[in-house]
């Protein structure tokens, strides 16, 4: 079922100052800031040449990264992505095999433009884990 490792989510209080960072002091391609609001998230990628790392900024009080900032101030590992190929099979065999789906289970649009889920981190040794369909 799962694929390739999409990217590595980092949640962070200031993106501005985690992208300069990532740029002066790691050298790192980094993409200009996306502001996704069905997600409650500002996001840029830093590029590498085997995956992604997502830095997530919260988008409103609201945001569920703001609440994991809240238990986090200094930020950290938010969740990991993988790729799937069908991300309804995915997902129903998921279900199936007890595991759950956060929401209501409908895929939304991810930052990619791809349809994304994200599963429960109790299921999985405490990482929220999102899917992505490739």
């Amino acid at each position: 079922m799962l694929g390739r490792v999409n990217h590595i989510a980092l949640a962070v209080p200031d993106l501005a100052e985690a992208v300069e960072r990532y740029r002066s002091v790691l050298g790192a391609s980094v993409t200009e800031p996306e502001a996704l609001p069905e997600h409650g998230v500002s996001v840029v990628f830093v590029t590498l040449s085997n995956t992604k790392v997502e830095l997530l900024e919260p988008l409103g009080a609201d945001s569920p990264i703001a609440a994991f900032l809240a238990k986090n101030p200094a930020g950290g590992m938010h969740h990991i992505c993988y790729e799937v190929d069908d991300i309804l099979g995915a997902r129903d065999s998921l279900v199936a095999a007890g595991g759950r789906v956060l929401g209501d289970g409908s895929p939304k649009i991810g930052a990619h433009g791809k349809p994304v889920l994200f599963l429960h981190p109790k299921d999985f040794f405490g990482t929220l884990i999102e899917l992505e369909q490739v």
